[in-house]
């Protein structure tokens, strides 16, 4: 089994990012089954007018479509990292949509943390919630790659997040993102490896990258990290693909060893019945 994180450098326009990532679908291994993560924003990475016309009902579109499309015919399980889903609010969601190998869609997860932030760089502020309203269910979907914990860029930061899709039963924690130049650099790597060993889930993430016009600069790296943390691969710059194989025993050893979900005191619902 392969995974797969897909790097990409996205903008505004839906027809030129849906040609960019037909040309690095087109250039997938061959194993299947593949598990394939696009980035947050994939099909759009612009302003709130941009999100809002590109907006689609769930389960309808040209988007949604064409992602189903591709799960078919590259015989893959595809996700969707993120892109407009209309709601019941003023404002979108920023969905998550999980595509079988049959393009049959399996699952979706609206991003529950938005980004509305003071970064120091060129574009200073960020406000998602300008363009996008906030989900509030966490989503693990079942898959033949194992539980899929579904999540999307600031997401993680929350680690209560992935402790409860951990205890939902994830076994590979997914992190689209469009992580800044600045905060990536200072934090991409350890928060993920943190999620990745305090919860003991594989991660699969794959970030934008590069220069989006104006002053926005993604900071790429997107990467595979195993249950211990440890780095499987990694694509620092540039537009391309993250591959690594699904190291599923050596996940099943890691929680037979250690333990910490039954070891756990503090999580919600669980007494401490020890005795002294």
């Amino acid at each position: 089994m392969k995974l797969v994180a897909i790097q990409l450098t996205s903008g505004a326009d839906w027809p030129t990012n849906r040609a960019a990532i037909a040309a690095q679908l087109a250039a997938l291994p061959p194993q299947r089954p593949c598990l394939v993560l696009l980035p947050e924003n994939a099909a759009c990475l612009g302003r709130p007018a941009d999100y809002a016309a590109l907006a689609e009902p769930l389960g309808e579109g040209p988007v949604q479509a064409q992602l189903a499309q591709w799960a078919r015919e590259f015989g893959i399980w595809l996700v969707m990292g993120a892109m407009p889903i209309q709601s019941d609010c003023p404002r979108p969601y920023t969905s998550s949509l999980v595509f079988d190998d049959q393009g049959v869609r399996r699952g979706h997860y609206h991003k529950i943390h938005l980004f509305d932030v003071d970064v120091p760089d060129g574009h200073g502020r960020y406000r998602e919630s300008d363009s996008f309203s906030a989900g509030s269910e966490p989503v693990v979907v079942s898959s033949p790659f194992g539980g899929l914990g579904l999540s999307i860029c600031y997401d993680v930061r929350f680690p209560e997040l992935y402790r409860h899709l951990r205890q939902a039963g994830a076994d590979i924690l997914l992190v689209p993102a469009a992580f800044t130049q600045v905060t990536g650099q200072a934090h991409w790597l350890p928060l993920l490896q943190a999620r990745a060993i305090e919860n003991q889930c594989l991660v699969l993430a794959a970030n934008q990258w590069g220069h989006h016009g104006g002053d926005r600069h993604t900071w790429g790296h997107s990467l595979i990290l195993d249950g211990w943390g440890q780095l499987l691969a990694c694509r620092a710059e540039g537009v391309g693909q993250v591959v690594a194989d699904l190291p599923l025993d050596q996940l099943a050893d890691i929680r037979r060893r250690m333990p910490v979900l039954q070891h756990a005191r503090l999580l919600p619902g669980q007494r401490d019945e020890s005795c002294c």
